[in-house]
């Protein structure tokens, strides 16, 4: 007789403006696995975790926890039941220490209600340690790295003693090692009985940890089963109901064409320094390295977001001023930053506002922005990313994590930018909405455009550049062909393998 499952759904249904984000979907969670959900971004997946968390409530069907029907109303009303969630996008106080947020529903207080702080930080620091995290609980949250904010977020939801654990992406900003260490985690977690529920678009995450894998597309069940009994390729089709075709990027077989983009001896204190660079149009140019290498803060200065920044930023031969948004902007530049809910979008905003935000001066007269083709042109790019909103006039808040970035680089498409700044173009996004990003980037470089795109996916890195340069510690270590760039050579450089064996 099979055990009772962990966790059972049934025929949950969940509809938000325009949207049926969950069409009736059931299957069931095995005590003590580490269950995989997969689909493309807006199938669902993130709706279903924050419904058993008790962020959200569903409108129709039973969620089952050993046997017994639940409905959480709330996080602590889940957290109560034994369940917490690693979130996809952070939540937390950035005014507010590591050790506040950590603590925040159960601080330590002393005789008069004051918080202990001693004990606050010796409860944060053994939670940090469970995880393998070597921070200091009284830095600020809003001075962490995006990374960094992720790890405190799993050693929040550890730290609950939850017997389900629901992770949503959570190695979609770790490095190579950080992620290591989360398999460790989840393997450790495992071994203590405590059921996963693992939501990646990273398949290869999926099958080093997870014995069973559950497929939504389009709000609906599409299949169950153990994974050891399907393939990648397999999952990718139930997916997006298609084949999915890798072919080599077209710009590849056009020789760049001038210099746009040429950086000397840039440099800012602490952060990276000796800097140079060049781009040309028709080209994509790879950034890697590992986390604190200063590959963001290297675009960030390029497109004048780093005051203290020193040295030559010259866009087609023509020096640009440092630390100067506008004139970078004048220049033809755009960035598409890392972190889009803080940095790339306003999330109060529709979609028709985001696309047009940086392209207002030409779609305006006399300080009036014109309506009727402000709305043209957001369709246009909108529609040419295959953006999935309910309109154009959709709130972007409301969107996926992937509709999102795909609506942040529309921005910068509607202002027609002649180098683009890419970080990270598909943080959070699934296979599929990769698999239309790629040929975009594409596209965008066969018609002259210059890009410069920052990865932690080298597979990524290796299918779309024509170079890759490697940052460590601040200083660019290299430069590999793509004739000559294996993922093995790139993390050499970046892990500066062979500058130890050298010396």
């Amino acid at each position: 007789m099979s055990p009772t499952p962990q966790i059972e759904f049934r025929g949950i249904a969940k509809r938000f403006p325009g949207v049926l984000a969950l069409d009736g979907v059931s299957f069931s969670v095995a005590p003590g696995s580490c269950h995989a959900l997969i689909g493309e971004n807006g199938a669902g997946k993130s709706t279903l975790g924050k419904i058993l968390a008790g962020i959200l409530t569903a409108d129709a069907g039973t969620v089952l926890l050993e046997g017994r029907p639940i409905a959480p109303d709330s996080p602590l009303a889940a957290r109560a039941l034994g369940i917490a969630m690693v979130h996809q996008e952070l939540a937390f106080c950035p005014n507010l220490s590591v050790a506040e947020n950590l603590c925040l529903g159960d601080l330590p207080t002393r005789r008069g209600g004051w918080v202990d702080r001693a004990a606050l930080h010796q409860r944060a620091r053994a939670l940090l340690a469970e995880i393998g995290a070597d921070l200091d609980p009284a830095r600020l949250v809003g001075s962490l790295s995006t990374a960094q904010e992720q790890l405190v977020q799993i050693a929040a939801a550890v730290g609950t003693g939850a017997r389900v654990i629901v992770m949503d992406e959570p190695s979609s900003s770790l490095s190579a090692g950080e992620t290591h260490e989360l398999f460790r985690l989840v393997r450790r977690l495992l071994a203590r009985g405590i059921t996963l529920v693992y939501v990646s678009h990273r398949l290869e995450e999926l099958f080093a940890l997870c014995d069973t894998l559950t497929v939504l597309r389009d709000g609906r069940h599409v299949w169950t089963g153990p994974i050891r009994q399907t393939s990648p390729g397999e999952v990718v089709t139930r997916m997006i109901g298609r084949e999915l075709r890798v072919e080599t990027p077209a710009h590849l077989a056009q020789p760049p064409g001038e210099e746009l983009l040429r950086v000397e001896g840039l440099h800012s204190p602490g952060r990276f320094s000796g800097i140079d660079l060049s781009l040309r149009a028709g080209e994509v140019v790879g950034l890697a390295g590992l986390v604190g290498a200063g590959r963001s803060e290297t675009l960030q200065a390029i497109f004048g977001l780093d005051p203290r920044a020193t040295g030559r930023v010259l866009v087609r031969g023509k020096p640009l001023p440092l630390g100067s948004v506008e004139a970078a902007l004048g220049a033809g530049l755009g960035l598409l930053p890392e972190d889009r809910k803080r940095q790339g979008l306003v999330l109060g905003l529709t979609c028709r506002e985001n696309v047009s935000l940086a392209a207002l001066p030409n779609l305006s007269r006399f300080g009036w922005v014109r309506r009727s083709e402000e709305r043209t042109r957001a369709q246009h790019f909108a529609g040419r990313l295959r953006v999935k909103a309910p309109s154009i006039e959709s709130i972007v808040a409301g969107l996926s994590g992937g509709n999102q970035q795909k609506i942040a680089l529309a921005k910068w498409l509607a202002r027609s930018c002649d180098v683009l700044l890419i970080d990270e173009p598909t943080r959070g996004v699934d296979v599929g909405a990769k698999a239309e990003i790629y040929p975009l980037l594409d596209e965008l470089a066969r018609e002259g455009k210059a890009i410069l795109v920052v990865s932690s996916e080298l597979p990524e890195l290796l299918g779309l550049c024509r170079r890759i340069l490697v940052m460590r510690a601040g200083r660019l270590v290299g430069e590999v062909a793509r004739a000559d760039a294996t993922e093995a050579a790139l993390m050499r450089l970046m892990a500066g393998v062979e500058t130890d064996r050298a010396a």
